[in-house]
């Protein structure tokens, strides 16, 4: 744990040295990605475990009601980003947990939900979570895209995902936090492709294509 031997001022420049250091490429390809999603009506599934799981739940609702400004959340006639966390339904969770594995408390949920063109977005700070991996597996089997959020070496998860953003970095508590900072960069792009605002008022709804694998 890198606060237990830098003071605050040496852990805020730490993170700051570590966020020079992400790749802004993959980051942009995380937005294409959502974008592409919300154009094809496709689902988007996110899931983790622990604090990567509670990054799953905020992306997911910052994705579901930010991507829309609040002046349009009662129209009804407004397109969605269909987004869901695997990570938040508990009862689902404790029962697969118990009757077939923890291994399979995701993908058992992607079973019954996923379909080819959806996106998953799978987060594990070591890439090497055996909930994570056999979700991603699946769904790399039966035509959804994937992209994985990792820290540390990347593990297998980084090698499976068809896409996606890591932090290289032996630190947990550090790659948490910025695989959630930087989401809100990824949170804003889309909801400014999907209203025509900002940077992309001009471009409208082109935006940059990403193919799925």
């Amino acid at each position: 744990m890198l606060g237990v031997k830098l003071s605050a001022p040496e852990y805020i420049a730490r993170l700051k040295d570590e966020l020079d250091r992400i790749d802004t490429a993959e980051l942009e390809t995380w937005s294409d990605l959502l974008f592409q999603a919300w154009e094809r009506e496709q689902f988007v599934y996110v899931c983790g475990n622990g604090g990567s799981g509670t990054t799953a739940t905020h992306i997911t609702e910052d994705l579901g009601k930010s991507s829309l400004p609040p002046s349009a959340l009662r129209d009804e006639s407004r397109k969605r980003l269909k987004i869901l966390s695997l990570a938040d339904n508990l009862g689902w969770i404790l029962a697969v947990g118990n009757d077939v594995g923890y291994d399979q408390i995701f993908v058992q949920q992607l079973m019954n939900y996923g379909r080819p063109g959806d996106l998953l977005i799978a987060i594990s700070g070591s890439g090497n979570s055996p909930n994570i991996l056999s979700a991603v597996d699946w769904a790399n089997r039966h035509g959804l895209t994937t992209l994985g959020l990792t820290g540390y070496d990347g593990g297998k998860l980084r090698q499976m995902a068809q896409h996606g953003l890591h932090v290289p970095l032996d630190d947990m508590g550090m790659v948490e936090s910025l695989h959630l900072a930087v989401f809100h960069w990824v949170l804003n792009d889309v909801y400014a492709r999907i209203n025509q605002e900002g940077r992309h008022r001009a471009a409208g709804n082109a935006g940059r294509a990403v193919a799925s694998q």
